[in-house]
């Protein structure tokens, strides 16, 4: 994935079938959807593939066992069937995880475990592990350091984990092998229309000032919280349709969490489920869910969601984790679709559920969804748009498509950081030993060596010393401090690939720097 050779293309065709504006999780699906039915297809990022939302998640992909409970049945049945194709069509990104709900009062064995197994069924075929009842002694067996006051027992469920800025890069390198050109750092300025339809894009490559005009038959915006502002590119009148809710997690030491099991925390103080998720080596605690009144690309974590969380996972912890503990802070906010009428007000409720909407000049927006979903999100964003442009009508092929980098879950285990490569791990292997200067490690308490740096520059499009140390690279999230230590070697490596000279490396440091103080604890 070259962007040199990428622009060279940009500029030869004089015309696509589909131009996507987002390169996160939905505008990536719909890039490989569009391209692999054959449809020419431009994706064009503001930022790099999965800045926002899409490299902030839970790392889950889940059915939704909360949803299940609030009876919004047809989602779960979607989330569930989606999570058993992602499993399938990139095992080496998304992997199974077993959750373990405490138990602390009698009644919750019954309710849960009736629940979990209406879950179970309604995952049908692609069921990952059948849900059960856990002792007391076997559910400390299973995390050691678990509240055990008044532990009854537990119930164990299982549901996906991924890395979700590695399944973006997975899927921009499938959409640029089936033909697509995928840039990032593409801002559009504006659409352009013909009789009062879109008919194309402005955009300026933001690394060289320079403004391009791409002619498409189809415009699809698909840029989360910031759908909003493409809408009214289109049309100035338009009425708000996403309503961006805050999600923060907190990065603590594997110490934490002892055993391979993550823990569902049932009860918090908002009444919405609380994770505690080992993940890269590390423990995940999150989220939180808060109304925001305008989206923002680097949100940030307030004091009260902090305090939320450090709360409720001192309950079910026999370690009680307090803010000097945090490796990392990082928030998200998730695109939900703004019901009619709403302004603001409490998020957990609001459906996960996603909606196609086409303006009048025919500019097709996908709001809502999530991650689990962004494969049918496509797919259903895809057949509006093909009927609409009037495209030749092509079948969906994304539900059997193996995602670049696809390796059996037979081929044997790889350390966890290369493991995200999968079947070019070995060349990531064969760069160390080619050159045992790439072999030093970013940070002795990171995993990833150097010559991680130099693939994310030659083959995954990164451009910024933040894209390999956030995105390309977890480091940023799973513990700030070292990754603000290890900014200058990856800048110096990252700067010869690219061609930039010293000053220039510098500067990426202090941006870095600048950028990292956020994830810090207070």
């Amino acid at each position: 994935m070259n962007r040199t050779k990428l622009l060279s293309k940009l500029k030869e065709t004089p015309r696509w079938d589909v131009i996507v504006i987002g390169g996160g999780a939905t505008g990536l699906g719909v890039a490989v959807d569009s391209a692999t039915r054959g449809y020419s297809t431009l994706l064009l990022e503001a930022h790099d593939f999965a800045k926002g939302t899409s490299s902030r998640s839970t790392k889950l992909v889940h059915g939704g066992v909360r949803y299940l409970e609030q009876g919004d049945i047809p989602l779960v049945l979607e989330a569930l069937r989606e999570r058993g194709l992602m499993h399938l069509n990139a095992p080496h990104l998304v992997h199974h995880l077993s959750f373990i709900v405490p138990r602390y009062q009698w009644w919750e064995g019954p309710f849960f475990g009736i629940g979990l197994k209406v879950y179970d069924a309604l995952a049908g075929k692609l069921n990952l592990a059948p849900s059960r009842l856990l002792s007391r002694e076997e559910t400390l067996a299973r995390i050691p350091n678990i509240e055990p006051e008044h532990l009854l027992g537990g119930v164990e469920y299982f549901d996906g984990q991924f890395d979700d800025s590695r399944l973006a890069v997975s899927l921009a390198r499938t959409a640029v092998h089936h033909g697509a050109c995928c840039l990032n750092y593409a801002r559009v300025d504006s659409l352009t229309k013909k009789n009062g339809l879109a008919s194309g894009v402005r955009f300026t490559n933001t690394e060289t000032g320079e403004s391009h005009t791409a002619e498409g038959a189809v415009v699809i915006n698909a840029t989360g919280i910031f759908s909003d502002h493409i809408r009214l590119m289109d049309d100035e009148k338009a009425a708000p349709a996403v309503q961006p809710s805050q999600g923060v997690h907190l990065v603590f030491d594997r110490s934490f969490l002892q055993g391979d099991s993550a823990i569902m925390v049932p009860h918090t103080d908002d009444g919405r489920v609380l994770f505690v998720i080992p993940w890269h080596g590390k423990v995940l605690v999150g989220t939180t869910d808060t109304p925001m009144q305008t989206p923002d690309l680097e949100p940030r974590a307030l004091k009260d969601e902090v305090g939320f969380i450090l709360r409720n996972a001192a309950r079910y912890l026999a370690r009680d984790p307090k803010e000097s503990d945090v490796l990392s802070i990082f928030a998200g906010q998730r695109p939900l679709v703004r019901p009619p009428g709403k302004d603001g007000g409490a998020t957990k409720a609001i459906s996960r559920n996603h909606e196609v909407l086409v303006s009048e000049s025919g500019l097709v927006t996908i709001v809502g969804g999530k991650w689990t979903t962004y494969r049918k999100m496509a797919e259903d964003t895809l057949d509006q748009a093909a009927v609409l442009a009037g495209l030749e009508d092509r079948a969906c092929v994304t539900e059997k498509l193996q995602l670049h980098g696809w390796r059996s879950p037979n081929a044997g285990a790889l350390p966890d950081w290369l493991s995200v490569y999968g079947s070019e791990a070995g060349e990531i292997q064969a760069l160390v030993a080619s050159d045992s200067s790439l072999g030093a490690l970013l940070h002795t308490r990171l995993p990833y060596p150097l010559a991680a740096v130099v693939w994310a520059a030659r083959h995954e499009q990164a451009r910024t010393l933040e894209d390999v140390l956030a995105r390309r690279t977890r480091a940023l999230l799973l513990d700030a401090q070292a990754a603000l230590e290890s900014a200058p070697a990856a800048a110096g490596v990252l700067a010869k690939e690219l061609g930039r000279d010293d000053a220039w490396a510098k500067a990426q440091v202090a941006e870095f720097a600048e950028l990292a103080k956020g994830y810090l604890a207070a």
